[in-house]
This record gives C-alpha cells, structure tokens and sequence, in this order.
C-alpha cells in the first residue's frame, strides 16, 4: 500500500520544526524513526498533508550522565539505547527493554523518544520510564518544560505533549546502590508488542528489605500505567516468596484491563500478574 500524498519537510534546527507545526497544525506530522507513523501512513489510517522529519536535527541524539540524572536524546534509536554501556552500567532496564522490541531492522530505526510519544498502549518503554520515575523534556514556542511520567500518558495514544511541541529527550533519575531491575512481558509471536509487559525496579536498603519500588503495567489497557498498589505491598517488606506472590496478586489492581485479539479480560489480567512477580523477581 502507498500512504496519501503528502509534503515532506527537513527542519534543520528545532526552532524550525517548531514553526512548521505551528504553521500547518493538525495537517502536520513529526517522523522520528518512521516505524509507528509510515505503517499507519500505508494503510491510510493516518493521513498527513506535511510531513515533518526530524532526522537531520542535531543534538536529539545520544546517551549522557547530566546532573544526576542520564539523559538520553529523543532520537536516540532502539539499538543505541540497546547497547549502551553508560545504560548498561547505570541503569540496566532500558537496554533490557530496548533488547526485546521488535526485530533488528525495527531496533536499528526506531527511536525512543518516536516511541514514546506515539504512546501505544502494547509499546515496551512505557512500562519502563514509569518504573524508573521518568522525566520527559519537549520543547514548543513558549521554550522547554518538562512533564513528569505519571502525567505523560493520557490514554490510548494520546500523550501530554502538545500539538505545537516536540519531545526532544528523556531524563532518567540515577539509580541508587542496591537497585535490581527487569522488564518481563509476553511477546505477541509476530509483532513482538506486549501483550502484557511489567517493568520493575527494586530498592533494599541495609537490611534487606525493599526501600523503594516503581513498577509499571503496559500492554494490558489503553495507555501504560503504575502499579500502586504492588509498589506500596512491596515497600518495607523483605521479598521472599510468599511477599512477591502476595505483591504480584495486586497487579492488575487499578488497571482498566481490556480485552482484544490477544485475549479476554480475564486472560490478560491474569499475565499482568504473572509477569508482574516474574519481573519484581529478576529485580
């Protein structure tokens, strides 16, 4: 399939691309990696008059340690955050999660912050950036603000960036010591999406109980979300067996669980706690 016929731009600053959403508005559309938008493009189901490719904008890449915290470019793509070693060495989530995306090809084009920003209810980051407490930075006429991750998703690919911004990088708090982490999900066979997917991070303090806990639940309605519930069972308490199973029994809690192709509301509640004790273990 061919997608409508559209004009293409190639900003070279942000400050221009900026200016070309605010020029054609809602007949605008930004391309990151391409691997979320083109698609949608093919099958006429998105359908842009201009065409708004950030790909030659400099300085929306790459990985670095900043003010206690490692930011990471919008435009940094899935491999890159894959193999990165300050990510491996420092926050070792994002490269396990990045590492289950997809394919090859798709992890060599797609983009985090592409990713994000598209905000599809099955994506694997999501989950991710919440557990970890997340900071999204997006830039519009009025300057930079940044939003924090529990207010980032709206619902169903819908984000809290506006329609004359752009996500121009993520911010990811510097982990303290003593913190375990893992993203678990269960894969649909020929996407790769998550049918459901949970991210944990896990925090002991000296004594071996849990500190702090951030988990986060993808794939399972129409926008990624928080764990409360799991993270407030699981801090304070020492992680055996009989707390995780206990813990993880609460994962669907609050969660507006739907049913789809994938499976029943029944089925997938019961992968959201499944995979919710298998990820808070590997943390």
């Amino acid at each position: 399939m061919y997608p409508a016929q559209f004009d293409y731009h190639t900003p070279a600053t942000v400050q221009e691309a900026i200016s070309l959403l605010g020029q054609f508005k809602d007949d605008a559309k930004l391309l990151a990696g391409g691997h979320s938008l083109v698609p949608m493009m093919k099958l006429r189901l998105a359908r842009p008059k201009h065409l708004v490719d950030l790909r030659k904008v400099p300085g929306l890449t790459g990985i670095k340690e900043e003010g206690g915290a490692i930011v990471i470019g919008a435009l940094t793509t899935h491999w890159q955050v894959e193999s990165s070693t300050v990510l491996k060495q420092k926050c070792p989530l994002l490269p396990e999660t990045a590492g289950q995306i997809g394919d090859p090809q798709v992890r060599n084009l797609g983009t985090i912050g592409g990713s994000l920003a598209h905000a599809d209810p099955a994506s694997d980051y999501p989950a991710a950036v919440i557990a970890l407490g997340a900071e999204m930075v997006v830039q519009g006429p009025k300057g930079k603000r940044t939003i924090k991750v529990d207010d980032f998703f709206k619902g169903l690919m819908t984000t809290a960036v506006g329609p004359d911004e752009i996500l121009i990088e993520l911010r990811v708090p510097a982990p303290p010591a003593k913190t375990g982490m893992s993203y678990k999900k269960f894969p649909h066979p020929a996407s790769r999406f998550a049918v459901v997917g949970v991210a944990a991070s896990v925090t002991l303090d000296g004594k071996g109980a849990c500190a702090k806990a951030g988990v986060g639940v993808t794939g399972a309605g129409t926008k990624a979300v928080r764990a409360k519930l799991v993270e407030a069972a699981v801090t304070g308490k020492t992680l055996d067996a009989a707390a995780l199973q206990a813990a993880a029994e609460k994962a669907a809690d609050g969660v507006d669980v739907q049913a789809d192709l994938q499976g029943s509301v029944e089925y997938k509640t019961h992968l959201v706690k499944v995979f919710c004790r298998r990820a808070l273990e590997a943390a």
